[in-house]
């Protein structure tokens, strides 16, 4: 990030799904001088002896223990002379007993001095990650009215499909955020919070923990071969934490909204005009096993894994489960959910994306009629003075044969569709958008499986 005379730089490390040590490097932010690279200041994510914040580290976890990065995008106020960290978890995406406590800051938003890198405020999303829970985009900074005084604010998507809002100067949430009892596991080793933050307002625009609601129901047998599916996993709310892989069961915890849930990367897009905020989120499920490692390859006493099983559940080959080659979940896959951030309401959702191949096609659906599910990626929004446009991830085949993917409008106000354009690929990350010469465009970048990465524009009728 460049604001003013400040070059900030975060730090983006390896994932940490079977880290090779608990030890690694520390995801320090450091401030540059724009004009002679001297380095300005330096943000200890991991809080030095006497440093505010290393009290949350036990024993000497702090001494060792890495990551805890700035691997997102950094925003800055200029105006109030602030930047924002969204910052990821310590090392160990899933096991978390070589650094009990707290241990901020790790998936905390810190603001701090564009000019001297010092603290102004911090706010910890999740104590002590244990499920891959990154902040994994770039704050936003939105000025909106409550209770009919003015607030310059921040909004923060996150994996789990949860938008927490602060007062970006000062740091307080605007609704209250509860501390929450959690779930408690059984890991020999682990460390667990007794509590979690959950915001009162707004409220999630996804689903997160796991239950059987949640499972797959276009017909009873596929419904029931999901509950079958699932009989060998732990299932709960969210801050369910993982387990001990056991080839009799259970075999993970079921999470959805961790690693690739919800929002990642790309982000929202907010209205200055009607102060209504726009987020993509994805439905995807997560089985978070735990098994000891091959010693020659981690010094962790476990690392993400299942144990093996003669049956093995059908997975994707990515690993995420399915039944006959279908979602283990039940749609939406994508959808794109719109808030009244004045009131901290939703106003609209909708399924965002075709129905994928495999699904509309699949011989178990032959005869249904499958409502639009929306589609998983990794993609963004953005607004226009009318619109609301995203493209499509992946690829599907439209009526002419065609193998692609299509870009999207809705109305801003109402979510109903307002047209689409058909595109050779999927929607890889956040549009953006320009004018010349009285006319206005959109960006984005399209690319798949055997086609290489193009940026496209688009532009927008009169």
């Amino acid at each position: 990030m460049v604001a003013g005379d400040t070059v900030i730089v975060g730090a983006a490390h390896l994932e940490g799904a079977a880290p090779k040590s608990k030890t690694n490097v520390k995801g320090y932010v450091r401030g540059f001088d724009v004009k002679t690279g001297k380095r300005l200041w330096i943000f200890h994510t991991i809080p030095k002896l006497g440093e505010f914040g290393h009290d949350t580290w036990e024993k000497d976890a702090a001494e060792y223990t890495g990551n805890t990065g700035v691997w997102a995008q950094i925003s800055v106020d200029e105006q109030l002379g602030l930047a924002y960290l969204p910052v990821e978890l310590p090392t160990g995406d899933y096991y978390g007993g070589h650094r009990p406590g707290n241990g901020l800051f790790g998936e905390s938003i810190v603001a701090v001095d564009l000019k001297t890198g010092r603290r102004k405020w911090h706010y910890q999303l999740v104590h002590h990650g244990l499920w891959d829970m990154d902040i994994p985009c770039a704050p936003m900074l939105i000025d909106i009215t409550v209770d009919g005084k003015p607030v310059k604010a921040l909004a923060q998507p996150t994996k789990q499909s949860i938008l927490y809002v602060f007062n970006r100067i000062t740091g307080e949430p605007i609704w209250p955020i509860v501390e929450k009892p959690a779930p408690k596991g059984d890991v020999p080793g682990e460390w667990y919070s007794p509590t979690q933050p959950m915001p009162t307002k707004p409220p999630a625009y996804g689903r997160n923990g796991s239950s059987v609601d949640d499972l797959i129901d276009f017909t009873p047998e596929l419904r029931q071969q999901a509950l079958q599916l699932v009989s060998k996993y732990k299932l709960g709310p969210i801050f369910t934490p993982p387990v001990v892989s056991k080839s009799e069961g259970p075999l993970g915890t079921l999470v959805i909204g961790c690693c690739q849930g919800g929002t990642n990367w790309a982000g929202g897009s907010f209205d200055p005009v009607t102060h209504l905020l726009y987020v993509y989120g994805k439905t995807e499920v997560g089985a978070l096993g735990l098994i000891p490692p091959d010693p020659k390859r981690s010094d962790f006493n476990l690392v993400r894994g299942v144990a093996a099983t003669s049956g093995a559940p059908q997975n994707d080959g990515r690993g995420v489960l399915t039944v006959q080659g279908l979602p283990l979940i039940k749609p939406p896959y994508g959808a794109i959910t719109a808030f009244n951030m004045d009131k901290g309401e939703i106003v609209w959702q909708i399924a965002h994306g075709e129905t994928p191949d495999d699904v509309r096609n699949h011989p178990a659906l032959k005869g249904l009629n499958v409502p639009r599910t929306g589609r998983s990626g990794n993609i963004g929004v953005i607004t226009t003075s009318t619109l609301v446009i995203a493209g499509e991830a992946g690829f599907i085949t439209n009526d002419k044969g065609e193998r692609g993917s299509w870009m999207r409008a809705y109305d801003k106000a109402t979510g109903k569709d307002a047209g689409a354009v058909w595109m050779p690929a999927g929607q890889t990350g956040a549009p953006m958008t320009y004018m010349l010469n009285g006319k206005q465009y959109i960006v984005l970048a399209v690319a798949g499986a055997g086609f290489p990465a193009e940026i496209l524009a688009y532009r927008l009728p009169n």
